[in-house]
């Protein structure tokens, strides 16, 4: 049980910290280049409020993998040790390239009559719904085809509701009206998705370099 609970800690730690550098360096990004923002305060405040939340604490009671009690004791580790600090800060990065590549193909290639308002709008989305999407990634340190997709009910609630929510403050209008958003189209929606599940398949690639590393 105290290894479940130390696990949980550090699955939502990482989950908070790399999710929060992406949001910082979308911002930082925009300012250091001087280029318009991706992002309106409105809208980190509601990408926070989306991923921070409910996924945050379906993490905290995420039951324990199987071969918890094979691994060895900890003993004085800290709760940053085993190279979480720079996946923190590779995650983070990725989150927050995800969102500027987002801005970037929205504003540059699509609706030309409003071009800006689009691509912050898929800035918008990519940076919720990546978030969503990583959060199975903190799931465990193996890779996620070797645990249940179900074996966190609350983890699936908390991603299908963040998911309505997004996309309801995207396609309702008089929603997208308040945060300075407007609906997508199909493509728009296409590139947003496949953005946004990139996450997947690089934790999973860290991962494999992460066990071969310490098999070595």
């Amino acid at each position: 049980e105290g290894r479940t609970v130390y696990g949980n800690i550090r699955k939502t730690i990482h989950f908070l910290m790399s999710c929060n550098i992406g949001e910082i360096l979308v911002v930082l990004v925009s300012f250091l280049l001087r280029t318009p923002t991706p992002l309106l305060p409105a809208q980190l405040l509601w990408v926070n409020l989306v991923t921070d939340s409910l996924p945050a604490i379906a993490l905290g009671v995420d039951p324990a993998d199987a071969d918890s009690m094979e691994q060895p004791p900890r003993r004085g580790n800290s709760l940053f040790s085993d190279g979480m600090v720079s996946r923190i800060a590779l995650e983070g990065a990725m989150i927050g390239m995800l969102a500027l590549l987002a801005f970037g193909i929205g504003h540059i290639y699509f609706d030309e009559e409003r071009a800006y308002i689009t691509g912050r709008t898929m800035a918008f989305a990519v940076l919720s719904l990546s978030q969503l999407i990583h959060a199975f990634n903190m799931r465990s340190e193996h890779s996620l085809f070797r645990i249940s997709p179900l074996g966190n009910p609350m983890l699936l609630l908390a991603f299908f509701i963040g998911c309505l929510m997004q996309i309801g403050v995207i396609m309702v209008l008089p929603l997208a009206e308040i945060f300075k958003v407007c609906p997508l189209n199909g493509t728009e929606w296409l590139i947003v998705g496949a953005l946004a599940l990139t996450p997947l398949p690089v934790v999973e690639l860290e991962k494999l370099c992460d066990r071969r590393r310490r098999k070595k």
